[in-house]
């Protein structure tokens, strides 16, 4: 199995403040200059990590995977701090500079009324989302939305951008095809299943994206994978057909759960059963629809507005 350092490449994780501790960010000399893969959150943690890097190297290039904030948080003032270019997809890029605006989230408000959530649930949902702002601010200033197929160089290998939409809707991975390796990011993880969430807006049907971007990596037949959470694993495949059993595992679970029509938040209560917090609670839901509306889109069930919330009911 192939070592970072066998590639070019270096590691540099940075800690989280959630239950997912850290994330896995990389740098590697590019075609000009240094090239940062993802960035951690705007904090003090990420500061003091990536000080001695920048301080060090030519940073040209910072590449932001998607938009969650613990890979683009930092994205802005690592810009401001090495005049570097920053490249993502547009469709991220467009989502990351508005979803934690004030209209954007009254407008999630709006939504997370129509789940059936308890009184005053949704106003702290929708203000544990609004503390993010300072996370991720200021947005970085893109220069160029990378295209599916173009190639990168980061370290010794030339890195083939794939699109994999699902846990973003812009989400990208990078697969150099001479040595089967593949930069996973958050679309294929070794431990845990990646958050597979409807936001209301963007795709409307993200776990259907997230099989079809799984299967387009499936043909790929990657040996070595890097992902952003956890550590480096062999054989892509394997990975692939237990999340896909897991998703499928799932919506046989929800399926049973809305043979009585359930509120989205009733659901929730029993795919998820240990106590959450509110962050987690906003993954909790955002998975639960995805996989609710998977079944809706699939002519599985129906759903229904009775006095301002949805139920869903198996056929």
């Amino acid at each position: 199995m192939y070592l970072l350092h066998d590639i070019g490449v270096t590691q540099v994780t940075i800690p989280l403040p959630f239950r997912l501790n850290h994330v896995n960010c990389f740098i590697a000399e590019g075609a000009k200059g240094w090239t940062i893969i993802d960035t951690g959150l705007n904090n003090e943690v990420s500061r003091e990590i990536w000080k001695p890097y920048i301080d060090k190297h030519e940073i040209s290039t910072i590449i932001l995977t998607h938009l969650h904030p613990d890979h683009y948080g930092y994205g802005g003032t690592l810009q401001r701090l090495t005049n570097a270019d920053v490249w993502m997809t547009k469709v991220d890029d467009h989502a990351g500079t508005t979803f934690w605006e004030p209209e954007s989230l009254a407008k999630v408000k709006q939504h997370y009324d129509t789940c059936g959530i308890p009184e005053q649930g949704a106003d702290e949902l929708t203000s544990d989302e609004g503390s993010f702002n300072p996370r991720v601010k200021p947005y970085p200033q893109v220069s160029r939305h990378l295209e599916e197929g173009e190639k990168i160089l980061f370290g010794k290998n030339e890195y083939e951008v794939i699109f994999t939409p699902g846990h973003s809707d812009g989400l990208i991975c990078l697969y150099n095809k001479e040595n089967g390796i593949l930069f996973s990011t958050d679309h294929i993880l070794p431990k845990i299943t990646p958050n597979i969430s409807y936001w209301f807006r963007g795709i409307p049907n993200p776990l259907e994206a997230f099989f079809h971007s799984l299967k387009k990596i499936e043909l790929l037949d990657a040996e070595y994978v890097i992902p952003s959470h956890g550590k480096p694993f062999q054989n892509a495949n394997n990975r692939i057909r237990e999340l896909i059993s897991h998703h499928h595992d799932r919506l046989n679970e929800v399926y049973e759960y809305i043979k009585s029509p359930a509120t989205i938040y009733q659901v929730s209560k029993q795919l998820f059963k240990k106590p959450l917090t509110t962050h987690e609670m906003r993954f909790a839901l955002g998975e639960t629809i995805a996989h609710l509306e998977y079944l809706y889109f699939n002519n599985q069930c129906e759903k229904n507005l009775e006095n301002g919330i949805w139920y869903y009911h198996a056929k």
